[in-house]
């Protein structure tokens, strides 16, 4: 009796308890970190579950029927994740994108939908509020989405082929389901879409001009295809670097068809580099973290399911918030809203990550063995 039991899932991954500094600093929204990027994106997710299984994220031999995920208590509530995302807006955060897992298998999603776009900005404007599907249920929810406050969706598509498509899923959903979600989306004014192609050589990278004639025909300026480099997340894919397909093979291939030419980025921290078609039928993007890494200017921070911020999508440790949003001082108060943002503001402080320019040079070191956290956990 009186003895505290620790979900196994709640050990999945190494976290720091954030030290909250005595003399207190409100926030100015000029937060930068050690290499003076400052935060602007907080990513949260909001399950570690997903029912596709696609090799290059949930790989099914790993997450079977028996795969252990985090339990309902674990997770955070909409409200705590309201409190956290709030207090990183007046960080400077001005975009939240939900991810998962598969965030639409959230029960009541749409509630915190309409919570966090209530938030506002210290000048009083709304925050860019989006969120990353793999489609399978886009169809159903998309009003209930748009009427709670939702702006854009990102939609991940790894090949126009039906039959390629579900190998891709590994769980034979139709393309076609995912198809209907987009126009669903479009529909009722969740635009402009993106859509997501991660290209690995060998396996869809016969899909590029497919995918791309598709919505170019079918959609034009209304959805924006983005090409990804396969990239090394988690531990748990398989990755190798042969598998990896440039995104300036991409843009060859693309060029010679359809012909291209390059546009500015739109936001500072972008993290595609964008072109359009000469022909004026909308714009592709290329994420190239693999072959052109753009750490320089990474804004982002990721929440993951059960509240732990990690500062980079190759991170194997994180920092428990979530401990700090149930837990007690020292004197048994509820620590403050002032004093869990000022541990925030500790944490990016002192944030130097920059895996992606490391792995580049061959100097990536893989850690004291703690396994890199898996991308179903905190999202793309």
């Amino acid at each position: 009796m009186g003895e505290t039991f620790i979900p196994l899932a709640d050990l999945r991954y190494a976290a720091d308890l954030p030290r909250v500094p005595e003399a207190l600093t409100a926030p100015t929204g000029l937060l930068s970190d050690r290499l003076g990027r400052p935060l602007r994106d907080l990513r949260i997710s909001v399950t570690d579950r997903c029912n596709f299984r696609c090799s290059y994220c949930m790989p099914k031999e790993l997450f079977d029927r028996d795969y252990r995920f985090l339990p309902h208590s674990s997770l955070l509530s909409f409200e705590e994740i309201t409190r956290v995302a709030r207090l990183f807006v007046a960080h400077g955060v001005v975009k939240l994108r939900l991810t998962g897992g598969e965030p639409l298998l959230r029960k009541g999603l749409e509630v915190l939908i309409a919570q966090l776009a209530a938030l506002r900005t210290p000048e009083g404007a709304p925050l860019d509020i989006t969120l990353t599907t793999n489609g399978s249920v886009l169809a159903r929810k998309a009003q209930a989405l748009r009427d709670a406050g939702l702006k854009r969706v990102t939609v991940s598509l790894d090949g126009l082929d039906d039959a390629v498509f579900r190998r891709m899923n590994d769980v034979d959903f139709p393309v076609a389901d995912v198809l209907a979600g987009i126009d669903a989306a479009l529909r009722v004014g969740l635009a402009p879409v993106k859509v997501n192609m991660v290209v690995k050589r060998g396996t869809n990278d016969d899909q590029i001009l497919p995918l791309a004639r598709h919505v170019r025909t079918h959609y034009g300026p209304q959805v924006v295809l983005r090409f990804i480099e396969y990239m090394d997340v988690g531990s748990s894919n398989g990755w190798r670097m042969d598998e990896v397909l440039p995104s300036a093979e991409v843009l060859q291939r693309l060029d010679q068809a359809f012909g291209l030419e390059p546009l500015a980025a739109a936001a500072a921290g972008e993290t595609a580099a964008r072109w359009r078609y000469r022909d004026g039928r909308g714009e592709i993007g290329v994420i190239s973290s693999v072959t052109q890494a753009f750490c320089s200017d990474c804004n982002r921070a990721r929440l993951s399911t059960e509240g732990k911020l990690f500062l980079c999508l190759f991170a194997s440790r994180g920092h428990d918030l979530r401990a700090l949003l149930r837990g007690r001082t020292p004197d048994g108060q509820a620590w403050s809203d002032a004093q869990i943002a000022a541990a925030i503001g500790l944490v990016w402080a002192e944030r130097e990550d920059r895996y992606s320019e490391l792995r580049g040079a061959l100097q990536a070191e893989p850690g004291s063995g703690e396994r890199r956290v898996e991308m179903h956990y905190i999202g793309g």
